[in-house]
């Protein structure tokens, strides 16, 4: 079903180490509004999409995350790679180094683990697809927060294309609720269960 280009989709190349930015990007890697959420709820809520174009753009959207998560991974590894001791302990990574070295695991910045608990699947694509467009805006704001805490140019430069995509998504998540609505009888557009659908509401 999906072809995998063994290149990243946009370029990472960290040269200085910071595994104190690398604790804060972690959380775009495993936190609650980060890649992999993103990436499993789209590709999950495509399924009982009721038309084709809507379900295309959840696959093709779910598989842009996974090439986000990616990005993160080798942001997090990068920024991470050759550490010294001292570097370790005076930047705060001396508790993530205990449990997981340098490797890349998905968390949040504040230690907590990658959990599914805040992946929405409704079945209803309203719903969904609401839900959607505010876990774009929560992505959004988040790597807003992640820009304003760096000051490498080469972390930056990511940052900034990752912040970017999120915005695209937005506006077509936006797009196809509004395709999704169109499709639906106007004075019924809540009811998606064909038993409900024979109800008016009017």
């Amino acid at each position: 079903m999906f072809i995998y280009e063994k290149e990243l989709q946009y370029p990472v190349k960290i040269t200085c180490p910071n595994p104190k930015m690398a604790s804060l990007i972690i959380s775009q890697y495993g936190g609650p509004d980060g890649e992999l959420n993103a990436s499993l709820r789209y590709l999950s809520q495509r399924f009982s999409m009721p038309h084709k174009e809507v379900k295309g753009l959840l696959t093709d959207v779910g598989v842009e995350e996974l090439g986000h998560l990616e990005i993160v991974g080798a942001m997090v590894y990068q920024l991470t790679r050759n550490l010294k001791e001292d570097q370790i302990r005076q930047h705060g990574f001396d508790a993530y180094f205990v449990d997981h070295t340098t490797g890349v695991y998905p968390q949040a910045s504040g230690g907590y683990p990658h959990t599914s608990a805040s992946i929405m699947v409704k079945g209803d694509p309203v719903t969904d697809l609401h839900e959607n467009l505010a876990a774009e805006q929560k992505a959004r704001s988040t790597y807003e927060n992640l820009i304003l805490q760096a000051d490498d140019p080469d972390v930056l430069d990511v940052l900034r294309y990752l912040r970017a995509r999120e915005i695209v998504h937005y506006q077509r998540f936006a797009e196809a609720l509004g395709q999704v609505q169109e499709k639906l009888n106007c004075k019924n557009f809540y009811a998606f269960n064909p038993a409900l659908s024979m109800k008016k509401h009017c």
